[in-house]
């Protein structure tokens, strides 16, 4: 299937009922907005809605809201009823501060996830699509690309968690017959990314350019990361979501690899100003070189990355200009 019919094939979701949980951040807002131009019937469930929900598709008459935390099983398994689809983004965890309890990780991520599965099998729900990390999950890489046959060794809580979420996942396919899909994704960037997160060295390298900060490099600036436009990861879960073939874990990214120093030069010429770079000591969960090989996506999903980094910053940086515009008044 080439790229132009999978587009035609998106039209399958119109009429779904699908629900997004973990809607209201970047990544969710942004599918929210592609799920309803589709004609999707969406049921959007966030700990903190709206978010980053826009007020348009707040507005539509087809997106329902839920103010929910997946700990609460009664509710999230009486809001799921009628569902075709979930898709699961939600995450209270960083991978940054997630080693400093992991307790509090595996009770809000681990059994949230699974009160998910359990309420998708109990209202007989067909699809559940889970969003996991191909920056954490593979660990320190022995090969790169990393394939999705690639030894999973996490060396943060955030890995730990997203890998045994995945496990019941295949546990609950042989079980219950549950399709679950997962798409170990690489770092996402682009537009409603919080410019003052603490998470994304994208916003934070930008941010800190627009400022007139310096920029921290954990390390020597030879650290190689993938980073992946959001709308290059809202077609893949699209895609996922209309998969009829038997995989059921893709690597989605953007099959290019980006270095801090490189990053930075892409800033400094998006901006034209010469950036000032502090160089901070690395940390020990930080691996050098994280680059996903997204072959079996490209074949199986029908689905490939169209914005390289260069576009994307140009993207994202317009994105924020026409904010700030917008909110200024001008």
């Amino acid at each position: 299937m080439t790229k132009s019919s999978i587009f035609q094939q998106y039209q399958l979701l119109s009429g779904k009922r699908v629900a997004v949980i973990g809607s209201s951040g970047y990544i969710g807002s942004h599918l929210v907005d592609s799920l309803l131009h589709l004609k999707c019937h969406v049921l959007a469930i966030s700990r903190g809605l709206s978010g980053l929900l826009l007020s348009s598709s707040l507005q539509d008459p087809l997106l329902a809201t839920l103010n929910l935390n997946i700990n609460d099983y009664s509710r999230l398994n009486n809001a799921l009823v009628g569902i075709d689809i979930v898709i699961h983004l939600a995450s209270s965890s960083l991978p940054q501060t997630s080693n400093d309890n992991p307790i509090s990780d595996v009770n809000s991520n681990l059994i949230g996830s699974l009160n998910i599965l359990k309420s998708c099998v109990n209202n007989k729900i067909r699809r559940i699509i889970f969003i996991s990390s191909g920056g954490t999950v593979y660990g320190r890489p022995e090969f790169v690309p990393i394939t999705e046959a690639h030894p999973t060794n996490p060396i943060c809580s955030y890995g730990i968690v997203k890998l045994a979420i995945e496990k019941y996942i295949l546990l609950y396919r042989d079980l219950y017959n549950l399709d679950g899909i997962i798409l170990r994704l690489a770092n996402p960037y682009g537009g409603r990314q919080r410019l003052n997160s603490i998470q994304g060295v994208v916003p934070i390298f930008l941010n800190r350019a627009l400022n007139s900060l310096p920029l921290n490099i954990l390390g020597d600036g030879s650290i190689v990361r993938d980073f992946v436009y959001i709308t290059d990861v809202v077609e893949a879960i699209l895609s996922s979501c209309i998969y009829s073939g038997s995989d059921h874990l893709f690597n989605i990214g953007s099959g290019t690899g980006t270095s801090l120093h490189d990053l930075v030069g892409l800033i400094q010429d998006l901006i034209d100003t010469e950036l000032v770079i502090s160089y901070k000591p690395s940390r020990s969960f930080d691996v050098p070189t994280n680059v996903l090989s997204i072959n079996k996506a490209v074949q199986e999903l029908c689905w490939k990355p169209s914005i390289n980094p260069k576009l994307g910053l140009q993207k994202y940086y317009d994105a924020l200009m026409a904010s700030y515009r917008f909110n200024s008044g001008m």
